[in-house]
């Protein structure tokens, strides 16, 4: 069986003084890629927050949560199993930095490299392969202020996989994107899944739910609401019943977009 690295039982998790998360019990394994789908306001982020650890739990009797078969984790040492791209990570880096120091920085857990934050040459030559990897080795001695918003998001991804880490989570790795970014991300998504990065992909975009994703999760109310494959989840009933809309799905080359459902003219 694949190694479980995300196990909650009963998680209940407040922000700003109000309760976010409500009874999660989830299992996430390693090898399936997975997205977490749900509307605005359903703990989407909140649950990133859990993973990432920079939001804990309500500690309740009954309750666990644990991160690669531990409720007592290392951060120095999750980073080299764990990667995390959020939003609010990105808006954090000075502008003045170069593209290339964005990526070495997370060797150190930094925003710049220090004065005493030297990479090794093997360091320096994977961060160079990671901007490869990525497409963005043209950009790499431009600042990050000087980037476009897809570049920033490939390069937030880049900064991530430093560590060579078995789970990437994105939270929202689309938004503010226009399509030709979006659609460049997407291309990145599918190329780490292939190459064996389990990727997790919370969002409320069905549009960017890439062909290798094996499995969806539906998030609403601070708990999961719907739990299988692509196939079974991204039917216009579920969907339309998630985000409290009546959807048609449409599908073409691997993906699904969701449109208005037709309701003919009365009368």
């Amino acid at each position: 069986m694949a190694e479980v690295w995300f196990e909650a039982r009963q998680v209940e998790a407040w922000l700003s003084g109000r309760p976010v998360i409500h009874q999660l019990n989830l299992t996430l394994a390693l090898g399936q890629s997975t997205t977490v789908l749900g509307p605005n306001g359903a703990g989407k982020s909140t649950l990133v927050k859990l993973i990432e650890r920079s939001l804990h739990p309500i500690v309740q009797a009954d309750a666990h949560l644990k991160l690669f078969g531990s409720e007592t984790v290392n951060l120095w040492q999750l980073r080299s199993r764990l990667g995390v791209v959020t939003t609010e990570l990105e808006t954090r880096f000075p502008p003045g930095v170069e593209a290339r120091d964005v990526v070495l920085s997370g060797l150190f857990g930094s925003m710049r490299l220090g004065r005493d934050q030297t990479p090794t040459p093997d360091q320096r030559r994977h961060g160079d392969a990671l901007l490869h990897q990525l497409g963005l080795e043209t950009i790499a001695e431009q600042r990050f202020g000087q980037l476009s918003d897809g570049q920033r998001r490939r390069l937030m991804i880049a900064r991530a996989l430093v560590h060579s880490p078995e789970v990437l989570v994105l939270d929202e790795p689309s938004r503010a994107l226009d399509l030709k970014a979006a659609h460049q991300l997407l291309q990145t998504l599918r190329q780490l899944c292939r190459n064996g990065t389990t990727v997790v992909q919370v969002t409320h975009r069905i549009d960017t739910i890439v062909p290798e994703m094996q499995r969806v999760l539906f998030l609403d109310g601070g708990t999961v609401v719907g739990d299988g494959s692509p196939a079974q989840m991204l039917t216009a009933e579920r969907l339309s019943a998630l985000f409290d809309t009546d959807l048609t799905v449409v599908e073409a080359n691997g993906y699904r977009q969701v449109l208005p459902a037709f309701r003919p003219a009365s009368g």
